[in-house]
């Protein structure tokens, strides 16, 4: 009769390897991290201390066996330990948290609300005001800044306490405050909901119920729809699109402008001057409200999205295709470089025929527009040319999106249609002129 001696230790490393493979990793789950994303779960802590303490025993008791090569304590902890287990929080170094002061809180609020995503936002929202060719006033234009950056701050905040779990697997969004947690789920949840009501109620009162219910929409398409597409489908990223075109339309209506034709408000085609008999007429309240404007606009900045956004999704596809978001960069990288160049593409036209023809700019604006509309193709094509794949070519393409829109809407200022310079300049030499005849003829009197 013969007996088999099995080595002790690939008994144990078999056990404890099925042991491990049984062992099943519950998903993260929002509430979880809602309620007690402070602390790790009592149950999963223990589990995590009992292997590896059992990794580190066995380590101990064969350190000295010939059949047990010294690289083994390492290889056991790094079965004890699964990577999708936190570690424990006993092996963690001790790191007070800082008292929350007001600084340090609203340095928090102004991390939660993306403070530079929302200047942006604001930013276009009040270029709509200074192009709009209707009148407005001063507390009418501030209450439209502040709501329009409540709305954005409360977005931001729901669509970050969404994607904890997810952020926390990405280099560029790790640092973030629920991520880190000096904040509380529950406290970013207040604030949410303290300036998801406060934004759209501001523009309510102070602006018009239009411009409220657009803040309320933008909210609704950026932390819901928007952010429950990002892991199910590339369709996200036109909605986030049109989510970035709406703060114009914002900015549209806040001055009264309507959205819609109709019969008091219709759409008008401003022709340019060679095709017109006669010299053109001043714009009247009528055609100024050109719901054609609003439209302009909108596309203008839902255009924009996709050079500005495929680029940069392309730089960070390795941290989207690490937390399961469905980028069409990572999805598909040559239809990403096509989907941008289609719509840089789309820009030229769009600045050079539609903005004219709203009347919302004077022609000359199809001219002065060409060169950076041209730089921003000739770049998305060197970008779809290496079939999507390209580093470098997406810097250049995000690079480009970044002055882009300053400058294209610097332009629309300087061409803005009823506002010309040189007539202005004009007036202004013709006043100081009127002003010294007057001066000398008072002189005169009292000689």
């Amino acid at each position: 009769m013969s007996v088999v001696l099995q080595n002790p230790i690939r008994i144990c490393l078999s056990n404890f390897t099925r042991r491990n493979s049984t062992t099943t990793v519950s998903s993260a789950q929002f509430t979880s991290y809602f309620w007690r994303n402070d602390q790790w779960s009592a149950a999963l802590r223990r589990r995590s201390s009992q292997r590896k303490l059992l990794s580190q025993a066995v380590a101990a008791e064969h350190a000295y066996d010939p059949l047990f090569p010294s690289s083994s304590s390492t290889v056991l902890n790094s079965l004890a330990l699964p990577s999708s287990y936190p570690p424990p929080l006993s092996s963690l170094p001790y790191k007070p948290i800082p008292a929350l002061t007001l600084p340090r809180l609203l340095g928090i609020y102004a991390k939660l609300s993306k403070s530079r995503l929302s200047v942006l936002v604001v930013l276009t929202a009040m270029s709509s005001v200074a192009l709009s060719p209707l009148p407005t006033t001063v507390p009418v234009l501030l209450a439209t800044a502040l709501g329009t950056a409540l709305c954005s701050a409360s977005a931001n905040t729901l669509n970050q306490l969404q994607e904890i779990p997810y952020d926390a697997q990405m280099a560029r969004t790790r640092g973030r405050p629920l991520v880190r947690r000096v904040i509380s789920p529950l406290h970013a949840a207040g604030f949410a909901l303290v300036t998801g009501i406060a934004g759209p109620g501001l523009l309510w009162v102070c602006v018009n119920p239009t411009t409220a219910a657009l803040g309320a929409v933008n909210i609704a398409l950026y932390a819901g729809v928007y952010t429950y597409l990002k892991r199910r489908s590339i369709v996200n990223t036109w909605v986030g699109a049109v989510v970035g075109g709406l703060p114009p339309l914002m900015g549209w209506t806040a001055c009264g402008g309507h959205l819609l034709p109709s019969t008091a408000y219709p759409t008008h085609l401003f022709l340019p001057p060679f095709l017109l008999s006669s010299s053109a007429s001043p714009l009247s309240a009528t055609l100024a409200d050109n719901p054609l404007s609003a439209l302009a606009l909108f596309i203008l900045l839902f255009s924009w999205q996709f050079p500005h956004f495929n680029s940069l999704s392309f730089i960070v596809r390795g941290s989207y295709a690490q937390a399961g978001y469905r980028m069409l960069s990572v999805v598909s990288p040559t239809q990403n470089a096509l989907v941008a160049l289609r719509h840089a593409a789309l820009l030229m036209p769009v600045c050079s025929i539609f903005f004219p023809l709203s009347g919302l700019t004077d022609w000359a604006f199809a001219l002065t527009s060409l060169l950076p509309n041209v730089i921003c193709v000739r770049h998305a094509w060197a970008f779809w040319r290496v079939g999507g794949n390209g580093e470098k070519e997406a810097r250049k393409v995000f690079n480009a999106s970044l002055w882009y829109l300053p400058v294209v809407m610097g332009l629309m200022m300087l061409h803005k249609n009823g506002l010309e310079w040189t007539e202005w300049f004009a007036e202004k030499e013709d006043k100081k002129g009127q002003e010294n005849e007057e001066r000398t003829a008072e002189l005169q009197l009292t000689r």
